[in-house]
């Protein structure tokens, strides 16, 4: 298995976040479709200048990112041919040793980030009927804390 390096993001690197955003969106079927790629290159693109991005790479490609403003991570996305191969884990793991405490807003749908940050430590602590967020999906706070587990 090669090796999975994190680095902060560049902005020659939105093309990439935002390829990953648009491929990743589209594997949920469930997800209503609001952004056009472009704009989703655009989203990535003010997340990288803004600071927040770390990116993963395998074999210099980049294959997932997490963009975090401080304790509130804002999206983490792993491209589907490089999940299960540790990608994801190894984003949460850099953002928490730079953190006590993680916060994070998942779709109720998706059962397989459920999945996912529970067993890496990731706690429920709120459920909406997604009114407040933009595609209005109902939705689960996740929260993680060192120490913890």
């Amino acid at each position: 298995m090669s090796t999975i390096m994190i680095t902060p993001a560049r902005s020659l690197d939105a093309g990439a976040v935002g390829h990953i955003l648009s491929v990743s969106n589209d594997t949920m079927p469930w997800l209503p479709r609001l952004h056009s790629a472009a704009e989703e290159i655009m989203y990535a693109g003010d997340m990288i200048e803004a600071g927040w991005v770390r990116v993963a790479k395998i074999d210099g490609k980049v294959v997932g990112f997490i963009a975090r403003h401080e304790s509130d991570v804002h999206a983490l996305y792993v491209l589907p041919e490089a999940q299960d191969c540790g990608v994801g884990t190894a984003l949460l793991d850099d953002a928490k040793t730079e953190c006590d405490f993680l916060a994070l807003w998942s779709y109720q749908a998706n059962s397989s980030a459920t999945r996912f940050y529970g067993l890496r430590g990731f706690i429920e602590t709120a459920r909406t009927d997604g009114s407040e967020n933009d595609v209005g999906l109902p939705d689960i706070r996740f929260e993680w804390a060192k120490g913890a587990f």
